[in-house]
């Protein structure tokens, strides 16, 4: 055998031929391995000119390869067991949907489907009907229709109806709604005209009055989702509202964020608008989301009178806005489980997750913990009473009490535990807390537990 290291390094099709790699060409194709192999070798000749003199072979290089390869080609989109309590975390794709609206999506996506057309005349409809009926039938509107998320309903109804007139808006309420988009910067690509009234934390129905002049198009109000005033404060109310729009013939947009279906004082949370109730109360129209509160796919809902809503679809930019067929599925399933409350409280993730007893979230955790305690790695592990928020933008001043396991690594620290965690599969995400993990099981799903216990148990002691 030569003296020389770097001639006793196989070859390139020696590497790939040899098992680990042979047998991944059939998934990944031939060039992809060939540069797998090629990228392996290449490493061991650096280890090799920084003095390491450690002897290997093609199966060995096969193997670095094959493990690279998998690495540098699984998904970047992967499934994460969310163990941090947060129901709504926008990190993770906030809202989990039901299981028949994940049905339906698939069904859709995999197929055809009448998305406009209508089976029982063979004639061309709008994809919008089958929303527009079920939004009608919940909230009592009389017209409704979708765009692709809550921003682009605010936008679109604003171009549609109000573009180069000017909207009141109390300044309490011009909110950033995250990821930097803004109430006024919204307000300013619709072409509508922005008028603040009010300060920050007092606003009277006489500020909006005064405001008013002949190019007032409509008064807004806007729920802030993700803040709160306390304190000494005033707003207006939609009552209010609406008798000062009837009284100037204005039309008022009810913005009420989070897109509540159901009374969430049933969950001890106060304050979240109910878009039934915003109908009820005469707004002409009413925005909301269906990826936070209601539980639904990512979607923005537009109901209201039906001459806004004809408007609105009428308008050229509708078209870049509306939603795809298997949204449009998983909405249409979502919102038939809303038809019976009840079904919606035990079948929408959301509302499952949020009206869970504490009890039960208790055994869960003596559960977990119980699978936990003995693990190599695992320094220890004792279940505690906590508190989490909804997320998502929604409630954010209002805690919720759950139980969570907290687990403290033998080995490493409490960083690389959760880095172990998330880079396993599936993904685990928790909360870190003085040199423990902590797992709420609020958010996490029955059937995952076992799953997170050998996720927990592999991340100590990956060996």
């Amino acid at each position: 055998m030569s003296d020389n290291p770097y001639r006793n390094l196989p070859s390139v099709n020696d590497v790939v031929q040899s098992p680990p790699l042979a047998s991944l060409v059939s998934e990944y194709g031939q060039d992809v391995v060939t540069h797998a192999a090629r990228d392996a070798i290449a490493a061991w000749r650096k280890r090799l000119a920084n003095g390491e003199s450690q002897a290997t072979n093609a199966d060995s290089l096969a193997s670095e390869a094959a493990v690279s390869l998998s690495h540098e080609l699984r998904p970047r989109l992967r499934r994460v067991i969310n163990a941090t309590g947060i129901v709504l975390h926008t990190n993770l794709g906030r809202a989990p949907m039901a299981e028949t609206a994940a049905k339906a999506a698939y069904d859709a996506a995999r197929g055809y489907l009448n998305l406009e057309l209508d089976l029982e005349t063979g004639k061309r409809s709008s994809r919008q009907s089958p929303i527009r009926e079920w939004v009608c039938r919940i909230t009592g509107a009389e017209a409704a229709t979708a765009v692709n998320n809550n921003a682009a309903a605010t936008v679109i109804a604003l171009r549609a109806l109000c573009q180069g007139k000017e909207v009141i808006v109390s300044r309490g309420q011009l909110i950033e709604i995250g990821g930097s988009f803004r109430i006024p910067d919204i307000m300013a690509v619709s072409g509508a005209k922005l008028v603040e009234v009010g300060t920050t934390n007092i606003t009277r129905i006489a500020d909006f009055e005064r405001a008013i002049t002949e190019n007032t198009a409509a008064l807004m109000q806007i729920h802030t989702s993700n803040y709160r005033i306390s304190g000494f404060s005033k707003s207006v109310s939609l009552a209010e509202l609406v008798g000062l729009g009837k009284a100037k013939g204005l039309r008022v947009i009810d913005d009420v964020g989070s897109g509540a279906l159901v009374d969430f004082r049933r969950f001890g949370f106060e304050g979240e608008p109910i878009a039934r109730d915003s109908i009820a109360a005469g707004a002409d129209l009413v925005l909301f989301s269906g990826d936070k509160l209601l539980g639904g796919p990512q979607a923005g809902i537009l109901a209201g009178k039906k001459e806004w809503i004809q408007r609105i679809e009428k308008d050229p930019m509708m078209r870049a806005f509306r939603l795809d067929k298997m949204t449009l599925a998983a909405l249409e399933a979502t919102l038939r489980l809303y038809l019976r409350e009840e079904t919606a409280l035990a079948e929408v993730p959301t509302l499952s997750m949020l009206g869970t007893p504490l009890d039960t979230l208790r055994t869960r955790a003596e559960e977990l913990a119980t699978a936990l305690r003995g693990a190599p790695g695992l320094a220890g592990v004792e279940t505690m009473q906590d508190v989490a928020f909804v997320g998502g933008g929604s409630l954010p001043d209002q805690q919720m009490p759950t139980w969570v396991v907290a687990v403290r690594p033998a080995n490493i620290s409490d960083d690389e535990f959760s880095r172990r965690l998330r880079a396993g599969n599936p993904a685990v995400m928790g909360r870190v807390r003085e040199g423990q993990v902590l797992f709420d099981v609020r958010t996490v799903f029955p059937e995952q537990m076992s799953d997170l216990a050998a996720a927990i148990r592999t991340g100590a002691n990956p060996s």
